[in-house]
């Protein structure tokens, strides 16, 4: 070997760890890149999807109306008689 290479091997030896320690960070925010770019991409075709099954969906709305004369007057009844005791 020449002395430029064993150079430049002790370099790379002595830096090692440094090294791997960056390729690894390289590497995990790769994945984490990775993984939001799926994520965004399954709720946009998530969200998209559930737009064009409720588009042509009506909203029915239904109004009931009840007449609570006759609770009001008992519960009125019921207040009146724990008064008078």
């Amino acid at each position: 070997m020449s002395q430029k290479k064993v150079d430049a091997y002790k370099a790379e030896k002595a830096n090692r760890e440094k090294i791997m320690k960056k390729e690894k960070l390289i590497l995990t925010i790769e994945k984490l890149a990775a993984l939001v770019a799926c994520m965004v991409a399954v709720c946009w075709i998530g969200y998209s999807v559930y737009g064009k099954v409720t588009e042509g969906q009506e909203t029915v709305t239904t109004e009931t109306v009840m007449d609570t004369s006759a609770l009001d007057s008992y519960l009125n009844g019921i207040s009146a008689d724990s008064e008078a005791e």
